[in-house]
């Protein structure tokens, strides 16, 4: 259990030291295996259940859907029973969903695994920013909170050559995941705090619902998903078809996407230098370079790789940003403000994929050269001063 150093709550230095490293990890199996994954093994389930192309996308719109239900009860429902009990379901869920998909016979309860595994990344993130902002000491809570939210690209990373060397064994892949969740799971139960209570805690709704600068919050995120929908969408079939790349380099990228995924880690430090809103209009433009170069040059693999890893650092980042300008928008109900800064943030991804799916009828680059001018149309929408 979570020594602290104070009756406040505050934890003492090898305390925050674990709750750090089982938030990295729970968010890494939740994001990176339990949701992202799916994508990786796609060709591989299209052999074994004879998926098209819309009964795939069809699974992966199911898993966005699951995942904004969860991200809202997970935000309403942890200052009430506590950051612990709520990151325990979490990684619960993600241990279900990865065997139901690792045990599928069919594609239905191949969509139902996908489900499950989805909502458990919508659970995951308010309940670790609800403990980071009730436990962890002010000057060391931004850059706790951004180290948590790169667990992302480690998951990703881990999951890419799992996914490249698993193939014909994809369901050994899926057990090895659930495991691997499992194992979390344990982790967070001894290492998250309780962290219950807050302003809302006599009501699921923080008061205010919409506070000061949250309209701000509210269309930053959207812009950022808005803008990100490019490269999560049509980024490896890009460099697939229109750069040549093969399944393998493509899936390469993918690593190296979620590698420099974890320099997003460093998003808290960039905000001590530059302030929130700095930290805002730097990270949102260099993803918007990343988007223009995937885009533009899906052939030449060291340009294409170069934009992966540029996307990958640049997200995580901005994810970071969004996660700490809403526990500075909602500071007595930071569960709230995370819950709906990633509630946005998909809701952006979802209608943007649909959007770079039209333009790509007149060329991928053209997409792709779209999604980087909303990204640098969304770096203008910064924090308050």
């Amino acid at each position: 259990m979570s020594r602290t150093i104070d009756p406040g709550g505050l934890l003492d230095a090898s305390a925050r030291w674990r709750l750090t490293a089982a938030g990295v990890c729970l968010i890494a199996a939740c994001y990176g295996m339990a949701r992202f994954a799916y994508g990786m093994f796609v060709p591989v389930f299209r052999e074994e259940f004879g998926l098209d192309s819309t009964t795939s996308g069809a699974i992966a719109s199911g898993s966005f859907l699951s995942y904004c239900v969860a991200i809202v009860a997970a935000s309403l429902l942890t200052p009430r029973f506590g950051a612990r009990t709520v990151a325990v379901a979490a990684g619960a869920i993600a241990v279900l969903g990865t065997l139901v998909i690792a045990a599928a016979p069919n594609v239905t309860v191949l969509a139902i695994g996908v489900l499950v595994a989805g909502s458990s990344t919508g659970i995951a993130s308010p309940p670790l920013a609800h403990a980071v902002a009730r436990t962890v000491i002010e000057r060391d809570r931004s850059r706790t909170q951004t180290v948590i939210n790169a667990g992302t690209g480690i998951g990703v990373a881990v999951a890419g050559p799992i996914a490249l060397i698993a193939h014909d064994h994809w369901r050994l892949a899926w057990v090895a995941f659930a495991v691997t969740c499992a194992l979390v799971t344990a982790w967070a139960a001894a290492s998250v705090p309780a962290a219950r209570g807050g302003s809302d805690d006599a009501s699921f709704l923080p008061a205010p619902l919409l506070p000061v600068g949250s309209g701000r919050l509210i269309l930053a995120a959207a812009a950022a998903g808005l803008a990100s929908a490019a490269v999560w969408t049509l980024g490896r079939e890009v460099l697939v078809t229109d750069g040549g790349l093969g399944e393998t380099r493509s899936l390469v990228a993918w690593i190296i996407l979620g590698c420099f995924g974890v320099v997003g880690a460093a998003a808290g430090d960039l905000i001590r230098r530059l302030g929130l809103r700095g930290a805002w209009l730097a990270t949102m433009l260099a993803m918007a370079g990343g988007t223009a170069l995937l885009g533009s040059f899906p052939g030449l693999v060291g340009v294409a790789w170069f934009a992966a890893a540029a996307f990958g650092a640049s997200y995580i980042a901005v994810s970071g940003v969004l996660l700490l300008w809403g526990t500075k928008v909602y500071p007595e109900a930071p569960a709230a403000g995370v819950g709906l800064a990633f509630l946005v943030l998909a809701l952006g991804q979802a209608g943007g994929s649909l959007l770079v799916g039209a333009l790509a009828e007149a060329g991928a680059q053209f997409a792709f050269l779209t999604a980087a001018a909303v990204a640098v149309a969304g770096a203008l929408v910064r924090p308050r001063a």
